[in-house]
């Protein structure tokens, strides 16, 4: 019989900046990033230049996140986005071909190992809000101000890249 190794669960302090985090996990630092893909899901208020973006709570620790995932075979990164913003929160629209940013943050996963992953973002005009999508029910849907969702985001890059937001091409609403 092999003996167990009990593993001490190291909790990661996700308020620290990634670099501090991984230097808790010094194993994790030479590991690859992993890529993800996200939407930053907006719409304008009132028909006005306001926006409002979308945020979404994670299903395991009910955080405030975007909706992100990881690449699927076959599609292009702004394609998986999008499909990642109608499954996880029932919005579809306009998408930019080309990220908007990029930020960094470890994923934990169930089994308690972590990941550092990269996560390009793609915008998304919201033109359709469905009710019947892959995980409706497991989810809290959110539209806030882009400070807002900078509040309650925990990711540092992302909190800035929601504070910056500005979309970006032709406002899609106006033809519709």
């Amino acid at each position: 019989m092999k003996p167990t190794k009990k593993r001490g669960k190291s909790r990661l302090d996700k308020s620290q900046p990634l670099l501090r985090q991984l230097a808790a996990v010094p194993a994790k630092l030479f590991g690859a990033f992993r890529q993800q893909y996200g939407a930053i899901c907006f719409r304008y208020c009132d028909g006005g230049p306001k926006i409002e973006i979308l945020v979404i709570t994670s299903r395991e620790s009910a955080r405030w996140v975007i909706p992100k995932g990881w690449p699927m075979k076959g599609k292009k990164p702004f394609e998986a986005a999008a499909i990642e913003a109608w499954e996880e929160a029932g919005v579809r629209g306009a998408v930019r071909r080309k990220p908007v940013g990029r930020y960094t943050y470890l994923k934990e996963f169930d089994d308690g190992d972590v990941a550092p992953c990269i996560v390009d973002l793609f915008q998304i005009e919201v033109t359709e809000i469905g009710n019947d999508f892959k995980e409706q029910g497991q989810r809290i849907l959110e539209w806030v101000s882009p400070d807002e969702a900078a509040r309650r985001v925990r990711e540092v890059e992302l909190k800035s890249l929601l504070v910056e937001f500005e979309p970006r091409g032709q406002k899609k609403s106006d033809h519709g």
